[in-house]
């Protein structure tokens, strides 16, 4: 029993005299000034975000997958899918982003069948969140499906939806994937989801690109890609859209 209390002290005595011949400056980083930036307010973006969508001057940031102009209808700063007009995506390519984006779902009334303010954000034009309309799961989808779901793969923690044609928020940090030189998979893609200020994905490692039918499986791609917002034939709308890369 002395012997262990004899130890203790001398590691604790040990402990000490290291701590004391170490001064504090010798633990202080002074060798990179974080850059100042400057919060937006009320949701608008910081000082250093890239605006994708804030207004009708924005629309020529974004076009179709076969580069022709957007064909979508924009109303002052509201963006809204143009049935059967097809998918479009940025014109600036992205890896890791921190992304805000504010969308609503249009009249149910309007919707048929699975396209019940149904849309997605794509990130890298692989990677699907999904935007649909699941507001007390009053029209139920597979949880896997719903909105805030990344599709097909992971269900939100919870289900934090407004009603249909409330402005809803989407706050997003997407880690894009990373290939070895021999072009294999080094590190999945990584993201965080909040849904009306609400956690509902915790840093879930995506399982490939989003499909369907099948199983999601990765394959090599740039380390920038543009981002897409998807047309599923509901009047989904959108506005206020900036991100941040990092």
């Amino acid at each position: 029993m002395k012997t262990i209390y004899l130890f203790t002290a001398f590691l604790f005595f040990t402990y000490v005299v290291q701590a004391q011949e170490i001064k504090p400056e010798a633990t202080e980083d002074w060798s990179t000034q974080p850059p100042q930036v400057t919060p937006g307010k009320n949701a608008g973006p910081p000082s250093d975000a890239i605006v994708l969508f804030a207004g009708e001057k924005d629309l020529g940031k974004w076009e179709h997958a076969d580069s022709s102009a957007v064909k979508w209808t924009v109303k002052g700063s509201e963006l809204t899918v143009t049935p059967r007009a097809k998918d479009i995506r940025t014109k600036q390519a992205f890896g890791n982003i921190q992304l805000h984006i504010e969308w609503k779902t249009p009249d149910p009334r309007e919707d048929r069948g699975n396209s019940r303010g149904n849309s997605g954000v794509l990130f890298m034009g692989l990677y699907e969140l999904q935007i649909y309309e699941n507001y007390q799961y009053l029209h139920k989808i597979y949880y896997n499906g719903q909105a805030g779901s990344i599709y097909k793969q992971y269900a939100p923690l919870v289900n934090a939806c407004l009603p249909p044609q409330t402005w809803q928020t989407f706050d997003v940090v997407f880690e894009a994937p990373v290939f070895n030189t021999d072009r294999s998979m080094k590190t999945p893609a990584y993201i965080t989801v909040f849904h009306n200020g609400v956690l509902i994905q915790y840093h879930v490692a995506i399982k490939g690109p989003m499909v369907y039918a099948g199983y999601p499986e990765y394959q090599y791609h740039e380390n920038k890609l543009p981002l897409v917002l998807q047309e599923h034939n509901s009047r989904v709308s959108f506005r206020n859209i900036w991100l941040r890369e990092f």
